[in-house]
């Protein structure tokens, strides 16, 4: 019985050793903290674009028609060209109108005669004043009667009003056209050309804050830039100022019409056309960016991990804003942009505070490939001042 109480001193000897073994090996299997890729968040200069779908229009559109009635003789175009200002495209049959002028000049010669010797007869008394006045409303009458049958004559030329591209004859040669009434065909104006848009009421506001706090002008009083790309074109070739906005928001869809003067000197842009439009909606600004694969979703709330001093995960809860098409999104609110923030590896976290092996990996800044150009942008009245330039010259060739 005296040995039993050593025999068990010995067996708790062993126990405890056998326990601390157990606990370095374990110790010494237990795996390290899960690497991660952290970076500060990206600063960049950018510009905010707002992007619109609209309709091109042309500047101005003509439909010509006959100014007096007669028979089509001519056609002086090709479906399709340029034509100028003053061009001749029909000819109505002149046989008639030649010989209304005709007799108009005889009848004015005839007025100016009579009107002749009725002054002399003035002089010596021997007309009365009455039958003199009489001759010289006579001349007058034959003069307007000369003038309009001119006038008539020259209408059978019918002449392009304005510059632009012509549509098809509408009427073949040989027809009757009445006057006032036959459209013959149609020439609009292609260069510049109109982007008509419609805005939300949304942007509206925000557009007219902007101005007030000078941040950006509104295109009520400005003409701002704006830059458009076809349905097959990848990036913003087509150049434009705004110069109207309408006054009145419709209250059935709380949009706003806008419209803007678009340069088209090669001419690939049609009336009807469709098109996708940049409009600055936030003028150069420091932007905080992180990449898009960072950021994660709890409910509807968007966070990411932040890295402490300690090593350990926090979730910051943030506001993200524009996405970028080279992967990064501007983040508006919830950074200082000194943070720590784990840009790879995010799903190795699996609990908040956990401690991580960090891996300083700077983040890259990647061109936009898409970000349109301003400050090449003419001018309004550059705009305008080359009106079919370049369809005139093609019209002479």
């Amino acid at each position: 019985m005296q040995g039993l109480p050593l025999i068990l001193t010995i067996l708790l000897a062993l126990t405890l050793a056998a326990c601390g073994e157990e606990k370095q090996q374990s110790a010494a299997t237990a795996p390290p903290p899960v690497e991660v890729d952290v970076a500060l968040p990206l600063k960049q200069t950018l510009t905010e674009w707002d992007e619109f779908t609209g309709q091109f229009e042309a500047l101005a559109r003509v439909d010509v028609r006959a100014r007096i009635t007669g028979y089509l003789v001519e056609k002086r175009f090709k479906d399709g060209q340029f034509v100028k200002r003053g061009d001749i495209l029909f000819i109505i049959d002149q046989r008639l109108f030649k010989y209304e002028v005709e007799r108009a000049e005889a009848q004015y010669s005839l007025a100016q005669k009579t009107y002749q010797r009725a002054e002399d007869l003035r002089q010596s008394q021997s007309i009365s004043q009455e039958l003199f006045e009489q001759r010289w409303q006579e001349l007058k009458v034959a003069e307007v009667v000369l003038n309009e049958a001119k006038l008539n004559l020259e209408f059978t030329q019918v002449k392009a009003a304005n510059d632009g591209k012509i549509s098809r004859s509408f009427v073949d040669t040989g027809n009757l056209v009445s006057a006032n009434d036959t459209i013959l065909t149609r020439i609009v104006t292609v260069n510049p050309i109109h982007f008509v848009f419609d805005g939300s009421q949304g942007e509206l506001l925000k557009y007219l804050r902007m101005d007030r706090s000078g941040e950006r002008p509104s295109s009520d009083t400005n003409p701002n830039p704006i830059v458009i790309k076809l349905l097959d074109e990848d990036t913003y070739i087509h150049k434009g100022r705004v110069d109207f906005l309408d006054n009145i928001v419709d209250p059935g869809t709380s949009t706003i019409t806008a419209r803007a003067l678009v340069e088209n000197n090669d001419g690939i842009i049609y009336p009807g056309f469709f098109g996708r439009a940049r409009l600055i909606g936030r003028s150069a600004y420091e932007a905080t960016l992180l990449p898009e694969r960072s950021i994660n979703t709890d409910q509807n709330r968007k966070y990411v991990y932040v890295i402490g001093p300690d090593n350990k995960t926090k979730r910051n809860y943030i506001t993200p804003g524009l996405t970028l098409n080279n992967g990064f999104i501007v983040i508006k609110e919830g950074l200082n942009g000194d943070e720590r923030v784990v840009v790879n590896s995010i799903q190795r976290i699996r609990k908040p505070n956990q401690l991580v092996t960090p891996l300083e990996t700077p983040l890259q800044w990647v061109e936009l490939n898409d970000a349109p150009d301003i400050s090449t942008v003419p001018s309004l009245a550059a705009i305008a001042a080359k009106a079919n330039t370049e369809a005139s010259t093609n019209a002479s060739e």
